[in-house]
């Protein structure tokens, strides 16, 4: 009990870390998601092409090996970023190209009848989009959000490799110094299960919002057309 008393400040402190990253990459990686999803539903070719090309190429390689040419490699030519801003660039980007692919298919899911009774009241693409079909999409978006937000929580850890005193850094280092691993680790385990588990309980209060701002006790899109996946390679 004295040790879990001695650890857990330091702990705590890792913890913080981590939960300031992972709100930076959520806040890029939200941003990079609606550009790229609306981009690649958008009827300009180069806008689609340009969001295809950041997708695969984000999600065809590691979001380890990104995170080290960030912060290792572009320095070489000239161009630095801290510690924090370039884990917070490589999870944030790794995010919006999986998010992009939730975007496009919450869009995509949102019934044909929609989209022509507001082609038949004569509203402009941008209407048609801000006033009908995003209110709709956004609420199909949210469950799988929340499961790129418990991904990207748990692949905060990555950023450990860079010197970031985050949670799994502070581990690491007390770990080293005590050689009381299962003590340390068990913590760790407890604190990752309780900040993902305070993420769902907030994204599901958010799902049941949005959907009660459109008038619907249940998603009435196709969820099977709305694409998630895992952010850490």
């Amino acid at each position: 009990m004295s040790d879990i008393v001695d650890f857990l400040p330091t702990l705590l402190q890792g913890a913080l870390i981590t939960l300031q990253i992972t709100l930076g990459a959520a806040v890029l990686g939200l941003v990079c998601a609606f550009a790229s999803g609306l981009a690649a539903v958008s009827g300009n070719r180069l806008a689609r092409a340009v969001s295809r090309v950041y997708v695969e190429f984000i999600r065809g390689t590691s979001a380890l090996v990104q995170l080290f040419w960030l912060f290792f490699a572009l320095p070489l030519v000239g161009i630095r970023f801290e510690a924090m801003a370039a884990g917070i660039i490589a999870l944030g980007l790794n995010i919006g190209a999986y998010g992009s692919e939730v975007v496009r298919g919450a869009i995509r899911a949102v019934p044909r009848s929609q989209v022509e009774a507001t082609i038949a009241l004569n509203m402009s693409g941008y209407q048609r989009m801000r006033r009908v079909i995003l209110p709709q999409a956004v609420v199909g978006m949210l469950p799988p959000f929340g499961n790129l937000l418990i991904e990207l929580l748990k692949g905060t850890s990555l950023v450990s490799l860079i010197t970031i005193a985050d949670l799994t850094f502070r581990a690491q280092i007390l770990r080293a110094s005590t050689g009381e691993t299962a003590t340390i680790f068990l913590l760790v385990l407890g604190l990752y299960f309780v900040m993902a588990y305070a993420s769902t309980l907030g994204m599901r209060a958010l799902e049941r919002r949005a959907a009660a701002s459109i008038g619907q006790r249940e998603l009435k899109v196709d969820r099977s057309k709305v694409i998630a996946g895992t952010v850490v390679s």
